[in-house]
């Protein structure tokens, strides 16, 4: 493995042993540069203007920089007019140039299935922003939120946006604008909205002057106690976050969080992890959407790795989005079931600081919807059956009343509810082989004890300690 593979993570990376044999991935290294921009000094490289100023915008650009055939140039050539790219060095210098599969590849360049949509259930506007917005760039779907579509650029265009229709409009956004005060006076004179989330394109890319209009004016609304900023700068042109005045003007809304959008670990960089870290010093709380992509991020392995580096940069993550059905996203989109299956392996195995809600954005504006394992297996009058994260199946009793079902001999899951049982265990879980070992820690202990008391006339009784071993077999059910 060379150094540059080596210092942008994508040769092997090094993992720590914990006690119980898990690995835990090291912070990642600096991102490489790819060979184009190798020279340029440090002080360019760390000025947001420069990066943007620098951004690839061209298929022309693209193909210098990545192999690619004949038909591919043709078709993203052909692609060029419906959706505009653009990726700083920064960020493009993620990308390993030779796997044509890489997962900020995906992310950023145009691609030939970007033509397709074979189910023919891709939308232009999926969500139906546009019918719930009783002024030109706001939409008012739940009564206590409104969103703000402040600006059509972006620092850097996801391949899978579900807000492509705007992002295509060119002019016009500079300048504060009769509908950006439209929009502000809707907030205002709707004393039900208490959380305005300010969106785009993406709203950091804004003239000073204008992100100050939304800022201070929204911040003075008595309503309004959380503005959201919806921003995928400290991912895709973190520099921009080590600008102090950018900072002190976020801060001084002093109603600000901040809504952002990693998508794979590799994104989190010593830069990104600065540029958060900035925010975070000025008192702005950072939660992260995640969208769940085919290629990109479609794993067990890669969410659990993401999570995890989110939360080491105190990142929360806040959502996992299955993909919306926005025209050119079809080859982004998997199944629900595989979000199922991947929530599934979060949670228990990872903090639950770490674990997201995975959410389905309904079409025609049906708003969100969260999707996760059936932890409750069964019900009756008296009690509850819930499982947890290991398979361990337990009755549980919700509120404190006499019981009104009759014990009925009965095996399985009926004994949970309706016999004398109040626990099925599976076999072999980490939890009981912990408990166990920790119980024989004590008895043994406990057997030194009694030795050297029964000198001195004592006699030690361990029969408290026998009753916090519970015995594991499989589908065995235990009594109460």
């Amino acid at each position: 493995m060379n150094e540059s593979d080596e210092r942008t993570g994508l040769g092997p990376r090094s993992v720590a042993q914990t006690a119980y044999g898990h690995e835990e991935e090291e912070p990642p290294g600096k991102p490489r540069r790819h060979p184009l921009w190798r020279d340029v000094p440090e002080s360019q490289w760390n000025d947001w203007r420069w990066q943007s100023q620098n951004a690839i915008r061209s298929v022309r650009q693209l193909r210098d920089l990545l192999p690619f055939t004949p038909d591919e140039l043709e078709a993203i050539g052909a692609l060029e007019g419906q959706y505009k790219l653009a990726i700083p060095p920064y960020y493009f210098s993620l990308i390993n140039p030779d796997d044509p599969n890489d997962p900020i590849r995906l992310q950023s360049v145009t691609s030939p299935l970007e033509m397709t949509n074979e189910s023919g259930y891709e939308m232009e506007d999926p969500l139906e922003e546009d019918k719930d917005s009783p002024v030109p760039g706001l939409t008012h779907r739940y009564a206590d939120r409104a969103l703000l579509v402040t600006t059509h650029v972006c620092t850097m265009y996801c391949r899978f946006c579900t807000r492509k229709r705007a992002t295509m409009v060119r002019g016009g956004w500079d300048a504060i604008s009769r509908n950006d005060e439209r929009m502000v006076e809707y907030v205002r004179d709707h004393p039900e909205i208490r959380d305005v989330i300010v969106s785009g394109g993406d709203p950091l890319t804004l003239p000073v002057p204008k992100l100050k209009f939304f800022l201070d004016n929204l911040a003075t609304i008595p309503h309004v106690d959380i503005i959201r900023i919806g921003t995928r700068v400290p991912v895709t042109l973190p520099q921009k976050l080590f600008d102090p005045s950018l900072i002190e003007l976020l801060a001084s809304a002093e109603k600000v969080w901040i809504q952002t959008h990693f998508n794979h670990p590799r994104e989190i960089t010593p830069e990104a992890a600065r540029g958060c870290r900035n925010l975070l010093k000025a008192g702005m709380p950072i939660n992260n959407h995640c969208v769940l992509l085919k290629g990109v991020n479609d794993s067990l392995e890669t969410i659990r790795t993401l999570m995890r580096g989110l939360l080491r940069i105190k990142v929360r993550p806040y959502y996992l989005f299955h993909c919306d059905p926005v025209i050119g996203a079809s080859h982004f989109r998997t199944s629900v079931w595989k979000g199922v299956e991947i929530m599934e392996g979060l949670r228990g195995h990872m903090s639950g600081l770490g674990i997201p809600n995975y959410v389905v954005d309904l079409p025609r504006g049906g708003g969100k919807v969260p999707l996760m394992p059936n932890y409750l297996v069964s019900v009756s009058d008296d009690a509850v059956v819930l499982r947890n994260y290991e398979g361990m199946l337990v009755r549980y009793q919700p509120d404190d009343k006499p019981a009104t079902i009759q014990p009925t001999k009965t095996k399985g899951v009926s004994a949970l509810l309706s016999g004398t049982k109040s626990v099925i265990m599976p076999e072999g879980t980490d939890h009981m082989a912990r408990r166990r070992l920790n119980l024989n820690l004590v008895t043994d202990t406990h057997d030194e004890n009694t030795h050297a008391e029964s000198h001195n006339g004592c006699c030690g009784d361990t029969t408290h300690l026998e009753d916090e071993l519970v015995p594991v077999h499989s589908g065995e059910a235990y009594p109460e």
